[in-house]
């Protein structure tokens, strides 16, 4: 009895231990079979985004034609290509993908200034300060050390973020090194230093830069440094004659163009009254002069602005002697350009008049395309009415000068008229035969191609047997 129960409870044991471990390997597989789908739905979702965003770049992908870098500049369309593929990356977020991005641009734009700029500003919004310095001192020290505009970048953003010692350091790198004389970095340093408070530090930039400049023979650059500093002057200090004592004291100096007198007359415009015309009027009249070194075009567009101040600030006076002036020197000289337009309108419209007169009836079908070349193709058909037609032997060369040269000029190149400085007006030529006398509804004749020998008597065709052409011969006519 106990092995039978033993026995039985053994086996009651076993059946218990297989119920429980029966269900085992059904709930895994059930398990592996959701997590597989679960992975699959993921890596099919990420397979989708990523096509799906495969899609939005390979246009921009395709416009890269040289991802490496070379001395060659890029083309237009590659370096716009770069901009909008950076703007789009941009706006996804990612900034992972942004930096990537950008360090693939700056393989083949590495010479230019403005991506590197671009870079150290997107990583400053960004907040990645480490990366934004990495970009500028690679910029600065390595890419594109020999370019003033990274360095004034360099110079603002370090002033912005507080480095004011790094900021000067920048800007003295390009008064000494980069680009001595550099009119945008002497101003730009003249501002950081008056919105630090020192304005004699920025008065005595000014000051140190014009005695540089004028050693230089013929500097392009001093008037304006003039022109700045005065103005640099009354705007911070208010000081209305010091600044004036500046430009008169330039005058002397410089040599008078069109961006320097526009300069001194616009700054007068905005000094308190009484206005000073006299040092005006001496330099204005000096440039305008025709014997002066300033082109035509320069000279007539001082005197119209001078003209303009006149009339907000002059006297009556001074008015009527600038206005006798600028006549006198610049309104006899009207343009060439409109000149020989006015003079092609005027023969264009003289010779359509005659052909007008000459003829008023309506073309028939036969004169449809002649009627377009009235004045030297008529003279062809209606000719060949009145007398026989004699046409040179194939070894003699074809001479179309005498009927040509009297008529076509006419029509034909009326409008060359245009194209010269002095257009010549072609001779009269007598023209009662030609227009008046020959019938104007005469059927228009075709000539063959494929000889030119000279017919014989028994073969000459009169009027009244040559037969109409289907369709008008154009090949002597549409090609001169």
């Amino acid at each position: 009895m106990v092995s039978g129960a033993d026995g039985q409870v053994n086996e009651v044991v076993v059946h218990s231990d297989a119920a429980e471990q029966t269900p085992k390997p059904i709930s895994a597989g059930s398990t592996d079979a959701e997590e597989l789908e679960k992975y699959v739905a993921i890596r099919e979702e990420l397979y989708k985004k990523a096509k799906e965003f495969n899609s939005k770049i390979l246009g921009f992908e395709t416009a890269i034609r040289r991802p490496y870098f070379h001395a060659r500049p890029l083309n237009v369309a590659e370096l716009e290509n770069w901009h909008n593929y950076l703007d789009f990356i941009e706006s996804e977020g990612d900034l992972n993908k942004v930096v990537k991005l950008y360090e693939r641009c700056l393989i083949a734009c590495a010479s230019y200034p403005e991506y590197w700029i671009r870079y150290v500003l997107c990583m400053e919004a960004s907040g990645s300060m480490d990366l934004a310095d990495n970009a500028l001192a690679r910029a600065t020290q390595v890419f594109v050390k020999r370019q003033p505009e990274i360095h004034l970048f360099a110079a603002r953003f370090k002033e912005q973020n507080g480095d004011i010692p790094g900021a000067r350091a920048a800007y003295q790198l390009v008064h000494n090194e980069i680009s001595p004389g550099f009119l945008e970095a002497i101003i730009k340093h003249a501002n950081m230093e008056r919105r630090l408070g020192k304005l004699e530090d920025a008065f005595s930039l000014y000051e140190q830069a014009i005695a540089i400049e004028k050693g230089k023979e013929h500097s392009q650059t001093l008037p304006m440094m003039y022109a700045q500093y005065s103005r640099f002057s009354y705007l911070v200090s208010g000081n209305a004659e010091k600044a004036r004592e500046i430009l008169i004291g330039a005058l002397d100096q410089v040599q008078l163009s069109k961006p320097f007198l526009e300069a001194i007359i616009y700054f007068e415009t905005i000094l308190p009254p009484p206005k000073q015309i006299g040092y005006l009027e001496s330099s204005v009249d000096k440039f305008i002069a025709p014997n002066s070194d300033g082109s035509a075009a320069d000279r007539e567009d001082v005197s119209s602005i001078f003209l303009e101040f006149l009339s907000l600030f002059g006297d009556a006076q001074s008015i009527k002697k600038a206005e006798d002036r600028h006549a006198k020197l610049f309104l006899p000289r009207r343009p060439m350009s409109d000149s020989r337009k006015r003079y092609a309108e005027d023969f264009l419209s003289s010779d359509k008049m005659k052909l007008a007169r000459s003829y008023s009836s309506d073309p028939s079908p036969g004169q449809s395309l002649m009627s377009a070349y009235p004045n030297a193709q008529n003279q062809w058909p209606a000719g060949y009415g009145a007398q026989p037609q004699t046409w040179p032997s194939t070894t003699q060369a074809q001479t179309w000068t005498p009927g040509y040269s009297q008529q076509a000029a006419y029509g034909a190149y009326s409008s060359y008229g245009s194209n010269y400085a002095t257009p010549q007006v072609p001779t009269s030529v007598p023209q009662s035969a030609g227009y008046g006398a020959y019938p104007t509804t005469y059927p228009v004749q075709t000539f063959p191609q494929q000889s030119f020998a000279v017919p014989t008597a028994g073969t000459m065709l009169t009027p009244a047997q040559q037969p109409a052409a289907a369709v008008p011969q154009t090949t002597y006519y549409g090609t001169y």
